[in-house]
């Protein structure tokens, strides 16, 4: 891989990283509510979801999931559902009043921590829309006589350290707002907000084809 394509994928992938999606939205749903830990934590599920894409796209078997359409919309309301799952019941929540605590106890913590990586993952696992960039972007950005499955992994690593730096930036930008955050009326207004997009991005995603 030549330093031109290397360069040329990092501003593709960087791109695809900073526009807005569910990973940005769940950010911004965590932090202000449950902390800098539990955003880091959303990062930490990010990251290990798109190592899943990657040995899914190494190994061909996101190959199927775009050239067959049965298999394809299995994944794809699989990730429409858990969107509009999370949406729902921000929604739910807003409408109801129910607010997070500022301060947490440790254990809650652990357990809040644990289900903030379990929310990251399974926000970033599934998204085809990875697999699909992934399949896009291999050919286009390895050499032709090169080891496929060394660079490949090579661009994952990179597209995982874009998300990791940019969404960590996210964290502390909104960690900042977490006074503003922390109050019970805006608590009520970042879960409508956000549980509106997530349904949004999940209705989306429901119509999304290969």
């Amino acid at each position: 891989m030549t330093t031109l394509e290397l360069l040329a994928f990092t501003i593709v992938a960087a791109l695809l990283v900073v526009s807005p999606g569910p990973n940005g939205v769940l950010i911004a749903k965590t932090v202000p509510t449950s902390g800098k830990a539990a955003g880091f934590a959303n990062i930490a599920g990010f990251f290990a979801a798109f190592y899943v894409h990657g040995a899914l796209s190494i190994l061909g078997i996101s190959i199927i999931l775009v050239q067959s359409a049965e298999a394809f919309f299995i994944v794809k309301m699989l990730g429409a559902a858990y969107l509009c799952y999370i949406g729902a019941k921000a929604l739910w929540q807003a409408w109801r009043g129910v607010v997070a605590p500022v301060a947490t106890a440790p254990a809650r913590r652990r357990r809040t921590l644990a289900r903030a990586v379990g929310e990251g993952f399974l926000t970033n696992a599934l998204n085809p829309k990875v697999s699909m960039f992934y399949l896009a972007a291999f050919p286009q950005f390895m050499p032709a006589n090169a080891e496929a499955a060394a660079w490949a992994f090579a661009l994952v690593v990179i597209h995982s350290l874009l998300n990791v730096i940019w969404f960590s930036a996210l964290v502390f930008l909104f960690a900042s707002l977490r006074t503003l955050g922390g109050k019970p009326w805006m608590q009520r207004w970042l879960k409508a907000v956000t549980g509106a997009v997530f349904v949004g991005f999940g209705l989306k995603l429901a119509t999304l084809r290969p």
